[in-house]
């Protein structure tokens, strides 16, 4: 119920708002145009924005400087050979002390257009989640109230990260429209290659580091919490990833006849993998959790009062159980964790051959918390391979390299970057708490740190500033897969608690 009334709230207030900027009543309150920043939304999703392809990411980035300018923004692009532009732009608050960096990226994942509805780079408005039968239909017949809160915009960029930049922008048109001044000077970031890892913007930023001079930063990015309540969080996980090979004979050998003489490589990576992590989910590598910053007591104050979804993922994911020995979501998501993402060898079901396989793969990603570093876990993992009587290559083997060493193990690393954490009794951390609380209903759920990996600890490192991630999506948003959305009451919400930022953030700085 307490939900229903914050959304009635938010939109409400939106509605109000809407009224008060329009020169004359709309002859249909239904039309897409009542619904601020929609139809700008699904204009810059129509633009395919996968980072490698160079003529549609300059595209969006120049629409995305003409969405800038309308807003009063003069942006310029950044440039460093070969990578799609970063898009900076600066917005002056008369009078305010301080100075927001906001960064948000324009890129996104790329598309199998045959594992979609419909086409990806077409907007299409749904009355309810695709996967309940919620038939397309057009933008027009969005409701205005809170009856269209359950509505979904589904299209790649909807939520991951288009959505965001133009709740942000929306905002903005908000304030100009209801005269209400911005509290902090704002300086813009888009980047056009997150999703490739952005392994540019690191030379963009020493390259420009006057040009982003801040006294804190946001990211605008991932989602709300699982409740759909807005959240603001303080850090986020690093990653690491791997990918391992372990060798048999050089072809398939008949199982009855080689079975038990001839190593089996699946086998032996299945032993590997197992002396990974235990069936909780602990890492059981000897030094992995030594450098583990503990928790503090803010830390866990701020976990204790986050609403508990463990019940409801359950269910919602089908699963019949849950790793961590009963620990909460968000306490594990401050612990350091091993994915194994994929397994490959021989075949299964009707292509299984009685065979003992060639070789085996196996692929893991390792997310990082503070103060863990790539290079130190790539040592404790090699380490702990070698304990277990394995001779680590780093170049794939040749034929006389197999036959000379038994238990090879070849190595490919991808080191990645650190997790990131910010102290959440550190001045910037409480001012953002305290201007958003207010659009939240009181209930601004702060998070220590996300579960996901994003390289906030690159702006730290290069840029020295506070950073948190303010995120407006919903939690089941396809974010990377096929069919991407965006819940209407999300693209709402973001849009008051975008206002609520902007126009309240400099005087809680000050206090």
């Amino acid at each position: 119920m307490k939900r229903k009334l914050i959304s009635l709230t938010i939109a409400g207030a939106m509605l109000l708002l809407v009224a008060g900027c329009r020169k004359a009543p709309a002859p249909e309150p239904a039309k897409a145009a009542t619904e601020p920043g929609l139809a700008e939304l699904a204009e810059f999703m129509a633009i395919p924005n996968v980072a490698s392809d160079t003529v549609n990411i300059r595209r969006n980035a120049e629409r995305l400087m003409e969405m800038m300018r309308k807003r009063g923004i003069a942006p310029r692009l950044l440039e460093d050979a070969g990578a799609p532009p970063v898009v900076y732009g600066e917005l002056a608050a008369p009078g305010a002390k301080r100075t927001l960096l906001v960064y948000a990226h324009y890129d996104g994942q790329p598309v199998e257009p045959e594992r979609w509805a419909g086409d990806p780079w077409t907007a299409v408005l749904r009355p309810g989640k695709l996967e309940a039968g919620a038939p397309a239909t057009t933008l027009d017949r969005l409701p205005p109230g809170p009856e269209g809160d359950d509505w979904y915009l589904y299209g790649r960029g909807a939520s991951d990260d288009k959505g965001t930049i133009v709740a942000m922008l929306a905002a903005l048109d908000r304030m100009k429209a209801g005269g209400a001044p911005l509290s902090v000077n704002l300086k813009f970031l888009f980047d056009g290659e997150e999703e490739a890892g952005s392994p540019h913007l690191e030379t963009i930023l020493k390259a420009n580091t006057d040009l982003f001079r801040a006294d804190g930063m946001i990211l605008c990015d991932g989602p709300v919490h699982q409740t759909r309540q807005p959240q603001v969080v303080f850090g986020a996980r690093g990653i690491s990833s791997l990918e391992m090979t372990v060798y048999g004979p050089n072809h398939g050998l008949h199982s009855g006849h080689y079975g038990n003489w001839a190593p089996n490589p699946a086998a032996q990576l299945a032993g590997l993998i197992a002396s990974l992590r235990d069936g909780e989910g602990k890492i059981l590598v000897q030094g992995f959790y030594d450098d583990v910053r503990p928790l503090g007591a803010a830390d866990r104050e701020a976990l204790a009062a986050i609403p508990r979804v463990e019940a409801d993922l359950l269910k919602e994911f089908d699963l019949g159980w849950s790793e961590g020995g009963g620990a909460r979501l968000e306490e594990l998501l401050l612990r350091p964790a091993l994915n194994v993402r994929g397994l490959s060898s021989g075949a299964v079901g009707e292509k299984a051959a009685n065979a003992v396989p060639p070789e085996a793969r196996a692929s893991i990603d390792f997310r990082l918390v503070a103060d863990q570093k790539p290079e130190r876990v790539r040592e404790l993992v090699e380490a702990h391979f070698q304990k277990h009587g394995w001779t680590i290559v780093h170049e794939a083997p040749d034929a006389e390299r197999k036959r000379q060493t038994p238990r090879l193990l070849f190595l490919q690393w991808e080191l990645g970057y650190p997790a990131y954490r910010a102290p959440l009794d550190a001045p910037f951390s409480r001012a953002l708490v305290k201007a958003l609380q207010p659009a939240a209903g009181g209930n601004l759920v702060v998070m220590p740190a996300l579960g996901g990996s994003i390289p906030m600890e690159l702006f730290d490192r290069v840029l020295g500033l506070p950073i948190a991630l303010f995120p407006i999506a919903n939690h089941d948003n396809n974010q990377h897969a096929p069919n991407e959305n965006l819940r209407i009451g999300n693209l709402r919400q973001g849009l008051a608690m975008h206002l609520a930022l902007l126009s309240g953030l400099g005087a809680a700085w000050r206090d």
